[in-house]
C-alpha cells in the first residue's frame, strides 16, 4: 500500500530547491534593468530587451528538456539546470558589454527552464496522487515566498554593496540549491530500454492533454504579468505609489494563506469546485483595481486577485499533471509552464501598445472581460474533459 503522507524528505527538499531557483530568478530580475542603465548606460528599451530575452531562454530550455525527462531522469535534469545557474552567475560578473550580458541572460533563461522543469517533475512524482492538489499548493508556496523576498534582497544588495554582491549571492544560492538537490531521490527512474531514433515530433515537445488547461493559464498569465509590469506606473499616475509598493506583498501573503486550503478542496471536491470561484475572483479583482481611488481598495484588489489568480495557478498545474499518465508528467509540467511563459512574455508588450488608445481603468475593465472569457473556455474545453475521468491512477478529481 502506497503511503499518502505528504511531508516526506524528498518533497521537503524539492520544495526548498524550487524556492532557491526562484530566489535567483527574482533577485536578478529586480536589478537587471537598473544594471543595464547604470553600468552600460543603455536606453530603457535595451534594458527591457536584456530583461525579456530571459523568456526566450526559458521557452527553449523547457522545450528542449521536457522530452528528455523520461529518458534522462528528473534528478539529473534538476542538477544539470542548477549547474547552469552557477555558470550564469559567474558570467554576469564578467559581462563587459551589453551583447555579452544579453547572451548571459539568454543562457540564464535556459538554465531556469531546465531546472524548473526538473524540480516540478520531481514534485509531481513524490506527491501522493490522492493529495496532488494540496501538495502542488504547498510546493508552489515556495515560489510565492521567493516573489516577496527575491526582489527585496536584490534591491537591498545592489543599493548597499553594488551589483557584484547580487551576482555573488546568486552564485551562493545556486550552490546551496545544487547541494540540496543531491539529497532528493525521485521514485520513478528513466526507462533503461533503448529508444529507437526518430524525427522530432510535436508530441515530444508538447503534451496535448495538458494544452486545454494550459491555454487558460496563458490567458490568465497574460493579464497578471501585464499588471505586474505596469502597476508601478499606474500607481504613480493615480497618486497611489505607497499602496502599490505593498500590493504584491499583500498578494503573496494572501496566496500563502489560501493555497493550502484551495489545494485540499481540489483533492476533496474536484477542480470545478475551485477553478470557477478562482477565475470569478480574478475578474472581480481586476474590476475593483480599475475602480480603486484609495489605497484600501487597491490593496483589497490585491487580496481578491491573490485568491483568484494565485490559487488558479497551482490548481491548473495540478489539473495538467493529473490529466496524464506518470511517465508524461514531466512533459505536462513543461507544457503548462511554456504556456505561462508565452502569456507573461506577450502580455506586457500588448498592454503597453493598448495604453496608447485606452487609459489604465479601461484596460483593467477590458482584461476583466478577458478573464470571464477564460472561464467560458474552461467550461467548454476543460471542465467537460475532466468529467470523463482524467486521472490515470485514481478518481480523486470528481
Amino acid at each position: 500500500m502506497v503511503s499518502d503522507r505528504l511531508w516526506k524528505k524528498d518533497f521537503i527538499f524539492v520544495t526548498l530547491a524550487n524556492f532557491l531557483i526562484y530566489m535567483i530568478f527574482y533577485i536578478f530580475m529586480a536589478i537587471i534593468a537598473s544594471y543595464c542603465v547604470q553600468i552600460f548606460h543603455t536606453s530603457t528599451g535595451i534594458a527591457g530587451l536584456v530583461s525579456g530575452i530571459f523568456l526566450i531562454g526559458i521557452l527553449l530550455g523547457r522545450l528542449w528538456i521536457g522530452r528528455m525527462v523520461q529518458e534522462v531522469g528528473s534528478k539529473k535534469i534538476l542538477l544539470f539546470g542548477i549547474s547552469l545557474h552557477l555558470l550564469s552567475s559567474l558570467f554576469y560578473m564578467f559581462a563587459s558589454n551589453v551583447l555579452f550580458l544579453l547572451g548571459t541572460r539568454f543562457f540564464h533563461g535556459i538554465a531556469f527552464g531546465i531546472a524548473h522543469t526538473g524540480a516540478g517533475t520531481i514534485a509531481a512524482q513524490v506527491i501522493p496522487r490522492t493529495r496532488q492538489g494540496e501538495g502542488i499548493g504547498f510546493y508552489t508556496q515556495s515560489q510565492i515566498i521567493a516573489t516577496a523576498l527575491g526582489p527585496f534582497l536584490g534591491i537591498l544588495l545592489s543599493r548597499n554593496w553594488g551589483f557584484k554582491a547580487v551576482f555573488w549571492t546568486g552564485l551562493f544560492i545556486a550552490l546551496i540549491g545544487f547541494l540540496v538537490s543531491l539529497f532528493i531521490s525521485p521514485p520513478m527512474e528513466p526507462s533503461k530500454q533503448p529508444q529507437p531514433k526518430r524525427g522530432l515530433r510535436l508530441s515530444e515537445l508538447i503534451e496535448y492533454r495538458a494544452v486545454p488547461i494550459s491555454l487558460i493559464i496563458l490567458i490568465s498569465g497574460f493579464i497578471y504579468f501585464s499588471l505586474m509590469t505596469f502597476l508601478p506606473l499606474y500607481g504613480k499616475k493615480a497618486n497611489l505609489e505607497g499602496p502599490v509598493s505593498l500590493f504584491f506583498l499583500v498578494y503573496a501573503i494572501t496566496v500563502m494563506l489560501s493555497r493550502p486550503i484551495s489545494g485540499r478542496l481540489l483533492d476533496l471536491k474536484g477542480p470545478n469546485f475551485v477553478v470557477y470561484p478562482c477565475l470569478l475572483l480574478f475578474a472581480l479583482g481586476m474590476i475593483l483595481l480599475g475602480c480603486a481611488k484609495s489605497g484600501f481598495l487597491l490593496l483589497l484588489s490585491a487580496v481578491i486577485i491573490g485568491l483568484g489568480y494565485g490559487n488558479f495557478f497551482s490548481c491548473g498545474h495540478a489539473i495538467a499533471i493529473k490529466s496524464v499518465p506518470p511517465e508524461r508528467i514531466g512533459l505536462a509540467t513543461a507544457t503548462y509552464y511554456i504556456f505561462i511563459d508565452i502569456g507573461s512574455g506577450i502580455g506586457p508588450y500588448i498592454f503597453g501598445l493598448l495604453l496608447s488608445f485606452m487609459d489604465y481603468k479601461g484596460l483593467f475593465f477590458l482584461f476583466s472581460l478577458v478573464v470571464f472569457s477564460a472561464l467560458l473556455l474552461y467550461r467548454f474545453f476543460v471542465s467537460r474533459f475532466l468529467k470523463g475521468g482524467m486521472d490515470h491512477e485514481d478518481r480523486s478529481f470528481k
